[in-house]
């Protein structure tokens, strides 16, 4: 961590069945100061991952090899970390549902790729405000 970084990285467990997508992604997140715990590519690992790692911040596509997104923010549940959905499939229907879920953010790859580094830099600073006040 560089002095400019403030706090302790965000912890994130990216979801992405693309390999190309997924390598970009952790590109932009590297630059934005986060760590990537862990790329995974299907809903099974993805449970399993949000089980055992430190989550702060969940990644996630929609369609996945095995199973979906949406069947990872089901067995997450209320103890889910900060979700952002990334997808190629940005149907109303589909951002609809997440929001039921209460997923914070829902991004079309196509259009909204770029706007992951603020974003994220968005949750660094809300966390840095937040977690003092917290542990008092």
């Amino acid at each position: 961590m560089d002095a400019q970084s403030p706090g302790p990285e965000l912890g994130v467990l990216l979801v992405e069945d693309s390999p190309r997508i997924a390598e970009r992604v952790r590109e932009l997140l590297l630059d934005a100061g986060v760590r990537v715990l862990a790329t995974v590519d299907d809903e099974p690992s993805a449970i399993r991952a949000l089980q055992v790692l430190p989550v702060d911040l969940l990644i996630l596509d929609l369609q996945l090899k095995i199973g979906t997104g949406f069947g990872v923010l089901e067995a997450a549940g209320a103890k889910r970390p900060t979700t952002i959905v990334m997808t190629n499939y940005a149907l109303p229907q589909y951002q609809e549902r997440a929001r039921r879920f209460g997923v914070e953010f829902f991004l079309n790859k196509a259009t909204d790729f770029e706007r992951l580094p603020e974003i994220v830099a968005g949750l660094r600073v809300v966390r840095d405000e937040v977690s003092p006040t917290l542990h008092n």
